[in-house]
């Protein structure tokens, strides 16, 4: 059944399956229990919270890179955003916050995800350990420097791996994130 007021709507570019499918994969690496166990992440509401926006940020790092080549890219990239907005918003609600406080909440939430994003992004172009270091300040609460490496190590790897996937493979959720590294692996 059609809603009467549905072409007043923006088209989706993305079917909100893959969607789905995309934002799940994101979730469910950022739940591995390997980087609570091994990497030192704080298995907390923020510490959750700060994988996910790392996940999400490589994903969208990668999508800025084929937006260029036309297609789907920049419209999978705004999905994936909306999508995150969604699942705090969620996440807000059954934690019992009220609707007078969400707006605040997910406003903090925007800050949070924009502040990472140029951070990782600075520390990217600045190469050596700034990636260590912003992972360090913002994942790890400013301890764990070797932690923080193998975490930026792995945010590496996840980036080639991402980069080696064509837009087609992004788009239809045809990707993988690689396997975090232990304790005992070298970054």
């Amino acid at each position: 059944m059609l809603w009467p007021f549905n072409h007043f709507r923006k088209p989706r570019l993305t079917p909100r399956g893959t969607i789905e499918a995309i934002y799940g994969m994101i979730v469910t690496q950022a739940r591995e229990p390997i980087f609570y166990r091994d990497l030192g992440v704080p298995d907390t509401v923020n510490g959750r919270f700060d994988l996910l926006l790392l996940h999400l940020w490589l994903l969208l790092r990668r999508l800025r890179t084929v937006q260029g080549a036309g297609g789907g890219a920049a419209g999978l990239s705004q999905a994936l955003f909306d999508r995150f907005c969604e699942d705090m918003d969620d996440n807000l609600r059954e934690m019992g916050v009220g609707d007078q406080t969400v707006p605040k909440r997910m406003r903090e939430f925007g800050e949070a995800f924009y502040g990472r994003v140029q951070a990782y992004d600075q520390a990217v172009e600045a190469g050596g350990e700034a990636l260590a270091k912003a992972i360090c300040k913002n994942i790890l609460n400013g301890t764990g420097l070797d932690r923080a490496k193998r975490l930026a190590a792995y945010a590496r790897a996840s980036e080639a791996d991402l980069g080696r996937a064509d837009e087609a493979a992004l788009l239809r959720a045809a990707f993988r994130f690689p396997p975090a590294l232990s304790e005992g692996d070298t970054p």
